[in-house]
């Protein structure tokens, strides 16, 4: 019995790979560019040591903690639906961090980028997988996929370089915006719906429960880490202020006793 060969794909679906590779670019991006406006960032914003970290960690952490559950959601309520939505939140939550006017509300808003971004990698993978049913096509998709994630990488540094050179720290955020609006524009020409009615339950009870036990334990590990650092400091303080006095009082003897030799 021949076994019946899966259909090629066509310039749409090869289209359409272009459109899936830019939110996998720009998450690569985000990842990369933030240290090089960390000067910028800090001298406008004048976080803490703890802010800081958690400016830089918190995209991370929450893409981590929700690729499962977004996966799960895209295949229940259709994997478009759930990567244009995100897209759209995506650009959303880089206009709110670009024009953050506190250290706290830009922790927020990269709090968002990191849920939003959560919903990417798992839709363009699965769409990738539902296009490109030929094995070989499929694999060279993938790759290109691939390469894409890791090219963001690796212009991220340079992007960010010429962005500060010309503008202020938001602009590494705000160029998130026209590419999302390519993908919301061109996703639904080119991208097929598909969803998978049969995948596991959606457990959010799980997964709330799971960052309220890691989350925690992440900001003691960063206020300890601050205020071990300021310590030092007010000991050195502390120290530096006998000596000081000492040294204050040891010449203050020293002019007395030499008045007493040299009397006027």
């Amino acid at each position: 019995m021949n076994k019946i060969a899966p259909a090629q794909a066509g310039w749409r679906e090869w289209a359409g790979l272009s459109v899936l590779i830019l939110p996998t670019l720009l998450l690569s991006i985000d990842i990369s560019v933030l240290h090089l406006a960390v000067p910028a960032l800090t001298e406008d914003l004048r976080p803490t040591g703890a802010e800081l970290l958690w400016i830089s960690d918190i995209y991370g952490f929450l893409i981590a903690g929700f690729l499962i559950t977004m996966g799960t959601l895209g295949d229940r309520v259709g994997r478009r639906k759930i990567l244009l939505f995100g897209g759209a939140a995506f650009a959303g939550a880089s206009a709110l961090a670009a024009y953050a006017p506190t250290a706290e509300s830009l922790i927020v808003a990269r709090g968002l980028l990191g849920v939003a971004g959560a919903t990417l990698m798992p839709s363009t993978l699965s769409l990738i997988s539902n296009m490109f049913r030929d094995p070989g096509q499929r694999t060279r998709a993938i790759s290109l996929w691939m390469t894409g994630f890791i090219g963001g990488m690796v212009i991220g540094p340079l992007v960010g370089g010429v962005l500060l050179e010309h503008f202020w720290w938001g602009s590494v955020f705000l160029v998130n915006v026209p590419v999302m609006v390519v993908l919301l524009v061109a996703g639904p020409l080119l991208l097929p719906e598909y969803r998978n009615p049969g995948s596991g339950r959606l457990d959010l009870v799980s997964v709330v429960l799971s960052m309220a036990a890691v989350l925690p334990a992440i900001y003691g590990v960063k206020e300890h880490a601050e205020h071990a650092d300021r310590q030092p400091a007010r000991d050195d303080v502390g120290r530096a202020e006998p000596a000081g006095q000492h040294r204050g009082d040891g010449e203050a003897d020293d002019h007395r006793g030499a008045h007493r030799q040299h009397p006027e």
